[in-house]
This record gives C-alpha cells, structure tokens and sequence, in this order.
C-alpha cells in the first residue's frame, strides 16, 4: 500500500482500537488471507471477539473511515496495493458457531463455513442444505451473494438475517428485505451480517448424505478444487454457463503470468505459482474481452476484486476495448 510512513490508523488514531477485545494488527498480509494467496496488505486489520466488540468498535469509528469485511477469503481477489481503512474479518470463534434452533430450522454464524452449516443440518436430520458442502466460502458471503449450487440458492433457505450498520446499530432482516437474485442481494454494503436462521425440512440423515456425497463428487470430478482458486470466476450469463462462453472464445487454459484459467473448468481462475493480482486481474479482464469478441457477452465477475491497484498496474474493463 503506498502511503507516507507513519500515516497508518493504528498510529495516527490509536483511540479507536483501545479497550477492544479483539486482535487489531497494522499493515497485515491479505496473501494469508485470500485462497488465491494474493494481495497486498490491510492498513488495519480489526478481528472482534464477539458481537459486542464489534459493536462497540463501529460506534467509535468516524465514518469517513472505510470499512470492508472479509469471511475465508475463498471468493475475493485482493488488489496489489492493498485495503486503506479497516478491514474486519469475523473470527471463527466469536462468529463461527452453528446450532439448531427448532425441529427444522438452522442458526449459523456470519464466519461459518458453509460446509460445517450443512454437516450440521445432516446431524440433525434436517434437509435442503446439502448444496452448502460443496460452497467454497462462509455463511456471511452466502448471505450477501446469494451463494447456491446444485439447484438451490441461500434465498431458498434463509428465514432471518442479523446484522450491524455502520454506526454499530442492529438490525434484524427477512428474506424479502433482502432483494435477493441471482447471485445477488440488495442488502445495504453497509450491513455486516453477523449470523441468520435457515428453515430446512426434517429428512432421513442416510437420504442427507448421499445427496452431500453426490456434491461432493461432481465437484471433485469437474473443478480443481485442490488449486490456489476463487471459486466460480464470472456469473452464469441469461440462457448459457460462463465456461461454454469461455470454452468457445478459446480461452481454457489461457494464461498470464503464473495465472491460469483452469484447463479443467475454465470458468475458474487459478494461481499455478506466484501469480500476483495483477495477473489474475488481467487473465480475467482478457478473458472478458475475448468472449464479448466472440459471442457478445459481456461476463460480470463473481469474484469480488478489492483494494487499490498499484500504481502502475491498473487494469481496465474487457482491457479497455469494445466498450
């Protein structure tokens, strides 16, 4: 991150993080962070230990200070100039619990991994969850982006949703309130989920693990899910899959630098090496530009891309042509 020495939050305002319970850290690597194992650093990252801390913090905090909270990291791209502000990150132990609530019902923390919220389900004898096993990413994310896989979506299940607002406020959401679509939801970026309730369906656990076997299979049969990926890259356009789109414009396997569109599913993007985000941002940007040549397609990111670019590494849109 290029910024004046001495300039970083935790220095310049140090009352913001006292008297927290939380780890609070100064320029932290986010390649620790990101399963694509890149990105530059956070100017702060706040890791609260519970909703209270959480709470308390956002309070305190001015609001022209940003704020951007990340789950796994299992479906974002960290820019190479970093995150300036404060990046929160839900810790497993304050936001990672799972429980049932009722003979059909689910509650799952924001930091939940979405295959642990499934595991439970099944232990319960509770159905309609078994898509979340094969989901690369925490519940919080599944939350914002409508994840859903195998026929079924986070809107299909989700009853309730709990949340902060940026001055610490809590809020309690239903479904429709979330506005959800394909991939997709119009919750405010300013909430900061922090768990919900899901309603399920009381089902036979033998019936439970065979389907999240059968998740289990076809993702290991058709996406590389032992590569340093994102996940799924680009949404599904209206009436076709993003990898024939990818497939037909020639782009599996294509290359930049240690970044690879995987020749296996090409619609995930992989770091084969020491593949920075540049890379992954221009592989993906070309791969853009070649299928709106194509096919007149103009793929939208499931990725989500943050931070700031270095300076002389920016990269544009479909690389700046055709728009």
């Amino acid at each position: 991150m290029i910024r004046p020495s001495g300039t970083n939050l935790l220095e310049t305002n140090p009352e913001l993080f006292e008297g927290l319970s939380g780890r609070v850290s100064a320029d932290t690597p986010m390649d620790g962070v990101t399963w694509l194992q890149v990105g530059g650093p956070a100017e702060v990252m706040f890791q609260p230990a519970d909703q209270e801390d959480l709470a308390r913090f956002l309070k305190r905090l001015p609001a022209n200070i940003p704020v951007l909270v990340v789950g796994i990291g299992s479906n974002i791209l960290v820019r190479d100039g970093g995150i300036p502000g404060v990046v929160i990150r839900l810790s497993a132990k304050g936001f990672g619990q799972v429980r049932q609530v009722s003979d059909t019902r689910m509650e799952a923390g924001a930091a939940c991994p979405d295959k642990r919220l499934a595991a439970a389900a099944h232990a319960a004898g509770i159905g309609g969850f078994h898509f979340y096993h094969g989901i690369p990413g925490a519940i919080g994310g599944a939350l914002r982006m409508n994840a859903g896989a195998n026929g079924t979506e986070t809107c299909d299940r989700v009853v309730e949703i709990h949340a902060f607002d940026r001055s610490g406020n809590s809020h309690v959401l239903s479904n429709a309130d979330m506005g959800y679509a394909y991939r997709h939801s119009d919750a405010s970026p300013d909430l900061i989920f922090t768990h919900a309730v899901f309603e399920g369906y009381r089902e036979d656990q033998d019936v439970i693990r065979k389907e999240m076997e059968a998740v289990q299979q076809h993702r290991e049969s058709v996406q590389p899910i032992r590569e340093k990926t994102g996940g799924s890259t680009f949404k599904n356009p209206p009436g076709t899959s993003a990898w024939k789109e990818i497939d037909k414009a020639g782009c599996r396997g294509l290359m930049v630098g240690a970044a690879q569109m995987s020749p296996m599913h090409c619609n995930f993007m992989i770091n084969t090496g020491h593949a920075t985000a540049y890379d992954l941002e221009v592989l993906g940007e070309t791969v853009r530009a070649r299928v709106l040549e194509n096919s007149g397609i103009r793929l939208e990111w499931e990725i989500k891309r943050l931070g700031q670019f270095l300076p002389d590494h920016i990269v544009q849109e479909f690389l700046g042509q055709m728009l």
